[in-house]
C-alpha cells in the first residue's frame, strides 16, 4: 500500500475537519427567524397546506359538474344479427340472419345540465368548503406559532438561568478565595472556608443542572422546527421586557371573535349545513339536462354520412324512498350540534382573553417587584461581605445573603418569562400570534 505524504494527510484531516465542522455550525435564530422557520417547515403546517391544495380540487370537480361535457368517440364494428330472434318470429324464404356487415362511427356527443340547483348548491357548498380548510390552516398556523414562541421563551429562561447559575457559582468562588485567604492570614475560621467551599458546590451543581435543562429545551426547539438532529441551536434573542400599552377586554374581545380561526371554521361549517339543508330541499325541483351526438357513420368509411341525435330531458323525482326527508333531517341536526359548538367556543374565548389580561397585568406588576428585589438582593450581598472582611461577622451572613440573591435572580428570571409567555398567550386568545411575532 502506497504511503500518502506526510503534508497530503495533513491538507486532508484539515479538510475533513472544516467539512464537519461546517455542517455541524449552529444555527442561530432570533424569535422572528424561528416562528418563519416553523410556517416553512413545521410537518403540521405543510400538511395543512397539502388539505387547502385538495379543497381547492374538490371545488373544480364540483364546478365541472355545472359545465358541458364533450367527448369524442371512433368506433367500428362487425355485426351479424339473427333476425328471427329480433322480431320473434321467421319468414319462410328469408335468411335467418343479415350479415356480417362492417359499420365505420366517428363523431363527438355532449350532455348539459340546464337546470339542476342541486349541482349549483353543491358548487357553493364546495366553495364554503374551501374557506373551512383555510380556516383550519389558519389554526394549524396559531398553533404551531404558539408552540414555537413557547418553546422559545422556555429556552430563553433556560439560557438565563445558566448565565444566572454561572454568576453565582463566580461569586461563590470569589466568596470561598476570600473565606480561605482569611483563614490563611489567620483572620478567619475553618468553618467559614468549609461553609464557603459548600456553597460553592452547591452553586456548581446548579449550574450543571441549569446547562441541563438549556439542553434539552434547545432540542425541543429543533423538534419544532424540524432541524436536523445534528444542528444545534444558538438563540440570538435575550430576555428582555417589552411593556405592553393598556387593552380594553371589550375591544379585545371583539378582535377575538373575529380573528379567531376556530370560531371562522364554525362559521362557514354552519353555512355549509344550511346550504346542505337547502340542497335537500332542491332535490323535490325537476331538473332538465340537453344530450347530443353527431357522428359520420356508414358500412365503410368512404360511405358516411352524418348523422345526428339531440335530445332534452326532464327528470321529476316522485318518490326517493325517504332520502329526501333523511337529508334534511341530518343537515337540521348538524346545523345544531353547530351552533352549540359554536356558543361554547365564544364562551371558552371570553374565558382565554380575560385570562391573559389578566396575567399580563400580575405580571407585569411581577417584573416591577423582581427588579427590585435583584437589586436590594445585590446590596445585601455586598454589606455582607464588608461585614465578613473586616471581621465583625462569619460568613453566615454572606451565605444568607448568597441564597437570597439566588431566589431573587429566580424570581426575576421567572417573572419575566410570565410576562413574556402572557403576551404570547394573549395574541394567541386573540388570533393573533402570525401578526404579532412572524410580521
Amino acid at each position: 500500500m502506497p504511503k500518502i505524504p506526510t503534508n497530503l494527510s495533513i491538507l486532508f484531516l484539515l479538510a475533513l475537519s472544516g467539512g464537519f465542522a461546517q455542517e455541524s455550525a449552529p444555527v442561530k435564530l432570533t424569535l422572528k427567524d424561528a416562528v418563519n422557520l416553523a410556517l416553512k417547515q413545521n410537518p403540521q403546517v405543510i400538511l395543512a397546506n397539502l388539505g387547502v391544495s385538495e379543497s381547492e380540487q374538490d371545488r373544480l370537480l364540483a364546478r365541472s359538474a355545472l359545465l358541458p361535457q364533450v367527448g369524442g368517440k371512433a368506433t367500428e364494428t362487425v355485426n351479424r344479427l339473427n333476425l328471427a330472434a329480433m322480431i320473434g318470429m321467421s319468414f319462410p324464404g328469408f335468411a335467418q340472419h343479415v350479415g356480417p356487415f362492417y359499420v365505420a362511427q366517428g363523431g363527438i356527443g355532449f350532455t348539459a345540465p340546464v337546470f339542476d340547483l342541486t349541482l349549483w348548491r353543491r358548487y357553493r357548498s364546495s366553495q364554503i368548503g374551501v374557506d373551512s380548510v383555510r380556516a383550519q390552516e389558519v389554526g394549524v398556523r396559531e398553533e404551531s406559532v404558539l408552540l414555537v414562541v413557547s418553546q422559545y421563551l422556555g429556552s430563553q429562561r433556560a439560557a438565563a438561568d445558566v448565565q444566572a447559575a454561572q454568576s453565582r457559582v463566580d461569586l461563590a468562588q470569589a466568596l470561598y478565595d476570600q473565606a480561605a485567604d482569611l483563614q490563611k492570614n489567620g483572620v478567619g475560621t475553618g468553618i467559614d472556608t468549609l461553609r464557603a467551599n459548600v456553597q460553592l458546590q452547591n452553586e456548581k451543581q446548579r449550574l450543571i443542572v441549569a446547562s441541563t435543562q438549556l439542553e434539552t429545551s434547545l432540542y425541543g426547539l429543533a423538534r419544532l422546527l424540524n432541524i436536523e438532529p445534528n444542528r444545534k441551536i444558538e438563540l440570538a434573542d435575550q430576555v428582555s421586557f417589552f411593556d405592553t400599552p393598556e387593552v380594553s377586554t371589550d375591544q379585545t374581545l371583539d378582535r377575538a371573535y373575529a380573528s379567531r380561526p376556530e370560531l371562522r371554521e364554525i362559521l362557514t361549517r354552519e353555512r355549509r349545513a344550511e346550504l346542505d339543508l337547502k340542497t335537500a330541499d332542491a332535490a323535490r325541483l325537476p331538473k332538465f339536462s340537453l344530450n347530443g351526438l353527431w357522428s359520420e357513420q356508414g358500412l365503410t368509411p368512404a360511405s358516411a354520412i352524418p348523422v345526428y341525435i339531440y335530445e332534452g330531458s326532464i327528470d321529476i323525482p316522485l318518490f326517493t324512498g325517504g332520502q329526501i326527508q333523511a337529508q334534511r333531517a341530518k343537515a337540521d341536526l348538524a346545523i345544531r350540534q353547530l351552533r352549540q359548538q359554536e356558543q361554547e367556543l365564544r364562551n371558552r374565548i371570553a374565558l382565554e382573553v380575560k385570562t391573559a389580561l389578566a396575567q399580563l397585568q400580575s405580571a407585569r406588576t411581577e417584573v416591577n417587584v423582581a427588579n427590585l428585589g435583584v437589586d436590594l438582593a445585590k446590596q445585601e450581598v455586598g454589606q455582607a461581605r464588608d461585614r465578613f472582611q473586616a471581621g465583625v461577622a462569619n460568613n453566615i451572613e454572606v451565605i444568607t445573603a448568597q441564597d437570597e440573591l439566588a431566589r431573587a435572580s429566580d424570581n426575576q428570571i421567572a417573572a419575566l418569562y410570565r410576562y413574556n409567555q402572557s403576551r404570547a398567550d394573549l395574541a394567541h386568545s386573540v388570533g393573533q400570534m402570525e401578526a404579532v411575532y412572524a410580521k
